[in-house]
């Protein structure tokens, strides 16, 4: 994968100007929400035969019952592809809340700090949000650009946030008597004009919140030039061999996910009931 340069003024963490002037900086808490149990197994499990975690023509599965053979794990197909899944647990979160913070986390980079202390540097909107948008509608059509560590590595990424039906995904198993919800997106690079996958958090009711089921499909078939239509597919998959992710890369995005949305469950709440309203 590329990795992008730290930009001046951007750092890991709150700094001084930060932690003294944010509303948000009483949020920020340490990495202390352990890694859900499968994560864990995935991650010293190794990749898995590709079969095992279906590619992204099957998505609309994930607004069935039950669960997938396979819910958290990582591979690489022979062209280029990988995939990764992740299942979070998140007690005491809403899908209207995982809505709203999709929609908020982007207008200020601390509220994007909050999210992973350990990897998070900046974020911001590139369009302006239409201020009367609430749930889905405040995110999809706008693009986050976010500087973030996965592993050690630095990455500048343009988070396109899609309408689930786009992808294939059930419009009337979203509603909000369901009391689930999808988060989709085209995941891009910012310092290249180039689009290299897809991801989905499918969130739907569980225990005494919500489970949130994450799905990534990165490289391979999935690159295009952005917005060069069928012209930019085929240079797309032209050029992949420079955003061919490999298993270690989709090891480290399974690690990132699972901690960023473990962590996202313990502060979620708290933050909703002050700012749900903003």
């Amino acid at each position: 994968m590329i990795v992008a340069r730290q930009l001046a003024g951007r750092s890991l963490g709150l700094d001084t100007r930060e932690r003294a002037c944010s509303p948000y900086a009483r949020f920020m808490r340490p990495m202390r929400a352990d890694l859900p149990a499968s994560a864990l197994s995935a991650a010293a499990r190794g990749p898995v035969a590709p079969p095992r975690l279906p590619g992204i023509t099957a998505v609309g599965q994930l607004c069935g019952d039950g669960s997938h053979e396979l819910e958290s794990g990582y591979t690489r197909l022979r062209d280029g592809e990988a995939r990764v899944a992740i299942a979070t647990p998140m007690p005491g979160c809403s899908a209207e809340m995982v809505d709203w913070w999709f929609g908020w986390h982007a207008e200020d980079p601390v509220r994007y700090k909050l999210w992973h202390p350990g990897a998070h540097v900046h974020a911001c909107w590139v369009e302006d949000a239409d201020p009367t948008a609430r749930g889905r509608a405040r995110y999809v059509g706008r693009t986050s650009l976010v500087d973030e560590y996965l592993g050690s590595n630095l990455g500048r990424f343009a988070i396109r946030f899609v309408a689930p039906v786009s992808l294939g995904l059930s419009e009337a198993a979203l509603d909000a008597r369901s009391g689930a919800t999808a988060v989709c997106a085209r995941v891009g690079l910012v310092e290249l004009p180039l689009d290299v996958g897809y991801l989905v958090h499918h969130v739907r009711p569980a225990g005494d919140g919500v489970e949130m089921r994450s799905r990534f499909w990165l490289g391979g078939p999935h690159a295009a030039v952005r917005g060069a239509g069928r012209l930019g597919g085929a240079v797309g998959r032209a050029v992949s061999r420079w955003v061919r992710p490999s298993e270690r890369d989709a090891l480290d995005l399974l690690v990132h996910c699972a901690e960023e949305m473990a962590h996202l469950a313990t502060i979620l709440p708290d933050i909703h009931a002050i700012h749900g309203g903003e």
